[in-house]
């Protein structure tokens, strides 16, 4: 069974720093591309940033250029997205996704339906 399990969430400051981490289980993790989402109930899922398998190439939303950074540990089967200077636009769930997909672009990264896995989220809160 195929799990991935999202944690590092929680409340911070505006210009406040976190750092999430997807622990995944259940899959040969150096064959799967690995994506960080967001959503606020009743948006759709925005994607936010993706690293391949093969190069460890990373791809990111235009709107996290610079701000966010993803990032893996194959030797951990674990995926991180580290977020610096947070605003509270960037209040969200945060959800990481595994794809089996070799692709090139961020849009390519950013359609949903290529991911065969998802995590559960975790809620990131931006306030002061």
């Amino acid at each position: 069974q195929v799990q991935l399990v999202e944690s590092g969430g929680g409340s911070v400051q505006p210009g406040g720093s976190l750092r999430l981490s997807c622990v995944a289980s259940g899959l040969t993790f150096t064959t799967y591309a690995m994506s960080w989402y967001r959503q606020v109930p009743g948006k759709e899922r925005e994607f936010v940033a993706a690293i391949t398998w093969t190069s460890g190439s990373t791809y990111y939303a235009d709107s996290v250029k610079g701000q966010f950074t993803v990032s893996r540990d194959n030797a951990k089967i674990t995926a991180y997205l580290q977020m610096n200077s947070l605003k509270p636009g960037d209040t969200d769930v945060y959800y990481c996704a595994a794809s089996p997909s070799i692709l090139y672009s961020s849009f390519a990264y950013s359609r949903p339906g290529i991911y065969a896995y998802w995590g559960q989220g975790t809620q990131v809160t931006v306030s002061s």
